[in-house]
């Protein structure tokens, strides 16, 4: 199954980092546990060029492909970050509608979310975002019923989580959708990392 993953400017480092290790670490596990079986994931980084990517804190990121270059996408991940330029950019919106349209899932972690409703993808359904985006969301974005207090929310063909790591819980989330209960918690032991399997089972958190 092909996972990209769109990178911009300012992204969230975890964001892209997050749901990146989920699906690489889930290949290798499940490489080691049945190695007969076929790579599950593969997974790439898109850019809107190949141009080098400045994320956030300073960190240099080169997509792997273009919008013009890209192998088919399955499963398109929007992570978030300072989503303000791209919800601007037609271009990209009506790359990520178009990509959406083509693949089987369509997921966002964080403000990524704000593209995907830009899109018209989150219209009239469920969807979070970071906590201290919720209420822009709900001001920019009335159709979309926009949920606080969760991880994630699957809607089938659209998966939101909440900000940063809730990327993580959500992609392991995916992996045991896409593939199985038993392997997720296999990557998430391999990542030494306490999954949050509840989308409702939230971390208390401050402004």
């Amino acid at each position: 199954m092909n996972v990209g993953i769109f990178i911009f400017h300012d992204i969230e480092v975890l964001d892209l980092g997050g749901p990146f290790e989920v699906f690489s670490v889930a290949t290798r596990v499940k490489a080691r546990l049945d190695p007969a079986s076929p790579p599950p994931f593969n997974v790439f980084t898109i850019g809107e060029t190949t141009a080098p990517i400045h994320a956030r804190g300073g960190l240099i990121v080169t997509p792997a492909f273009s919008f013009t270059d890209h192998p088919p996408i399955d499963l398109l991940i929007i992570p978030g970050g300072i989503v303000s330029a791209e919800l601007k950019k037609e271009n990209i919106i009506h790359w990520i509608t178009t990509t959406s349209a083509k693949a089987k899932l369509t997921a966002s972690v964080c403000t990524g979310s704000f593209l995907l409703a830009q899109a018209g993808l989150l219209t009239g359904k469920r969807a979070t975002t970071h906590w201290s985006d919720i209420e822009e969301m709900k001001s920019l974005f009335p159709k979309v019923t926009v949920e606080d207090q969760v991880r994630f929310i699957d809607q089938g063909h659209i998966i939101t989580s909440a900000g940063i790591s809730a990327g993580i819980d959500m992609s392991l989330h995916l992996v045991s959708r896409l593939q199985s209960e038993s392997l997720a918690i296999a990557t998430a032991r391999q990542m030494d990392y306490r999954w949050i399997r509840d989308s409702h089972d939230t971390l208390n958190h401050t402004s």
